[in-house]
């Protein structure tokens, strides 16, 4: 288990403003007491020896436990000298304006901060030789904004390696708060930028939101965008569906997100029921041979005489022999998966002489691009609202995650530390190959 503490910049002694009320009567807030924590693993093994436990299920000490978010009656900052900046980093993702508007409305309306610049084209905005200006924000610029996708600050992929220019220019900005929106890289970058600042014996808060459609932030629950992407993904499989359907030998191939995890593939399957197949990076599959994913499509097409497929972009990757390389971010980059698997499969019947009518589908660019679903956007307003809350404590170092349906402070180190994954075992997977009734496994035995 990591160690669960969450770094702050100093005694908080300024009264909130949220407990101040402006007219007489006024309800006040429920303010979170700095002693509530939650537990990650809420299982319980009930054997009677603790020495027979597994490690996580004894009890537990401080570092263990998670510290509940929300707002403290005695805040860090001052809000009236506070300046505030927010930066939205990597590939687009739906929500990425929903969480910008909640920070600058929790800022403005909840705490009286005046001063708040959103920095351009991600962590590139910072770095001089690019020669981007800040954007001003406020309410009136940023309340409709959840009515469109992408980010109205930019965004852009890499920087964020070039830390002491970075921190160089947050200096210069004269910025008390750093919020970083972003993904596994953003944030480990958003953690160097903090022990730069340490460094620098600076008192800046760097808080970030994590986002990523794959949904594969350690210790998260669930990161925005990824409920808006299901729904766009079960729409492009449905339409897959019906292709397939309404053909002699119809297969419909979709490829979805999913570098390292198998998230959105699984839980849009198990949404739409009428994929047959679902490949992820999580579970290895064979092509050839008396139980490879080829036999067991032709197998498929024989019974059914149609066939959907979906696949995660990061599934399969041992079929492609080439060097490791990596993108501006840190991600490794990827073999295409889905041209890959449909060049196969139409080899495969040619040589057998069986004609079918492929249909291939990715639409990861228009999901990426679309606006947040109501869900998502309610839950983004929620992480942005925790997140300034705990910017103004002076936390640092931390991101706001959902855990066990709490609003939690997770240290960036821990959430960075690992990618999380499908669980091949878990209740999640089964429940798939129950929904598209594949093989367990489609591995040839050695």
């Amino acid at each position: 288990m990591p160690d669960f503490t969450i770094e702050t910049l100093g005694k908080c002694a300024v009264e909130s403003p949220l407990g101040l009320a402006s007219e007489p009567g006024e309800r006040k807030p429920v303010f979170v007491s700095e002693g509530r924590y939650i537990c990650y693993n809420i299982e319980r093994d009930l054997r009677a020896s603790t020495e027979e436990r597994p490690a996580d299920q004894r009890p537990l000490t401080r570092d263990q436990l998670l510290e509940v978010a929300g707002p403290r009656q005695k805040i860090y900052f001052s809000p009236s000298h506070v300046h505030a900046g927010i930066v939205t980093c990597g590939g687009l993702c739906p929500g990425l304006n929903d969480v910008i508007r909640s920070i600058v409305r929790s800022l403005w309306h909840l705490y009286g901060v005046r001063r708040i610049s959103g920095i351009r084209y991600g962590y590139k905005g910072f770095l001089p030789d690019y020669g981007l200006e800040v954007v001003p924000l406020d309410p009136d610029v940023v309340d409709d904004i959840h009515k469109i996708g992408g980010t109205i600050l930019g965004t852009s992929r890499g920087g964020g390696d070039r830390t002491p220019e970075i921190v160089d220019t947050i200096e210069q900005l004269n910025l008390n708060v750093l919020f970083a929106i972003g993904g596994d890289g953003t944030q480990k970058g958003a953690l160097a930028i903090a022990e730069e600042i340490d460094r620098r014996k600076l008192k800046i808060a760097v808080v970030g939101i994590p986002k990523t459609v794959d949904n594969d932030i350690e210790f998260v629950e669930k990161t925005f965008g990824f409920d808006t992407a299901v729904v766009k993904a079960s729409e492009a499989v449905a339409a897959a569906h019906m292709e397939a359907h309404s053909q002699i030998n119809g297969i419909g191939l979709v490829k979805l997100m999913g570098r390292d995890s198998g998230f959105i593939a699984v839980q849009t399957v198990l949404a739409v029921h009428e994929a047959n197949f679902v490949l992820i990076p999580e579970v290895p599959f064979d092509l050839e041979g008396p139980q490879g994913f080829l036999t067991m499509l032709e197998r498929r097409l024989a019974r059914r005489g149609h066939a959907v497929i979906v696949v995660a972009e990061g599934a399969g990757q041992h079929f492609f022999n080439q060097t490791v390389a990596y993108d501006a971010s840190g991600n490794r980059k990827l073999g295409d998966i889905g041209l890959y698997l449909k060049e196969q499969i139409q080899v495969y019947f040619d040589a057998k002489h069986m004609d079918i009518n492929l249909k291939y589908i990715d639409p990861s660019y228009m999901i990426r691009s679309a606006i947040a679903e109501p869900i998502d956007s309610m839950y983004c307003e929620r992480l942005g609202n925790n997140a300034v809350h705990a910017a103004m404590a002076g936390k640092t170092k931390m991101l706001i995650g959902l855990v066990n349906n709490e609003f939690v402070h997770i240290p960036i180190q821990a959430a960075t530390s690992k990618r999380k994954q499908v669980n091949p075992e878990g209740s999640l997977w089964r429940d798939a190959i129950e929904a598209t009734q594949q093989p367990a496994q489609m591995v040839n035995s050695k």
